[in-house]
């Protein structure tokens, strides 16, 4: 596979990708079913290794691009990875110059409040962590704890109930 298609793909998948797995079904159909090139094996491999070290839930890409093409199909898959972050750089400074006109301010706000809710539809997972969020909410709201000690506190509190529950 040429390395530039492999950029490519990865590129295309770490685009539609909200949060780390919902490109693994793009993953699959491009590299499994239509090219071949990996076996649903391979690919499982790529997520646990991606996903067991630290970092974001993205990097399976990398694993991904290194078991198509070895250490440059990585180097890909890690350029794609970081591409969008880095296309989001000259946006900001375009729309910067521009976010005292109203269609692009209310345009922004619509992204922001667009993505807020995905993120927390894709936060909430049931009736402990919606509590968690209205507390956090709540707390933020009407005290002046710090967000570091909130974060810390929700985490202690979300990993206590993993524990326990």
């Amino acid at each position: 596979m040429n390395i530039f298609i492999l950029y490519l793909l990865l590129l295309k998948a770490s685009v539609m990708s909200f949060s780390g797995l919902g490109s693994l079904p793009m993953i699959r159909s491009d590299f499994v079913v239509e090219r071949h090139l990996l076996t649903d094996r391979q690919v499982n491999t790529a997520v646990v290794a991606g996903r067991t070290g630290p970092g974001p839930f993205g990097l399976y890409l990398v694993c991904i691009g290194y078991y198509v093409k070895g250490a440059p199909g990585a180097a890909a898959a890690f350029l794609a990875m970081i591409t969008p972050a880095f296309l989001v750089l000259p946006l900001m400074r375009w729309l910067g110059s521009r976010a005292d006109v109203p269609l692009i301010r209310d345009s922004i706000r619509g992204v922001l409040l667009g993505s807020a809710g995905l993120l927390l539809a894709a936060s909430i997972t049931g009736p402990f962590t919606l509590a968690i969020v209205v507390a956090s909410f709540l707390l933020l709201s009407f005290t002046k704890l710090e967000s570091a000690w909130l974060m810390l506190g929700a985490a202690f509190l979300g990993l206590a109930a993993k524990l326990l529950l």
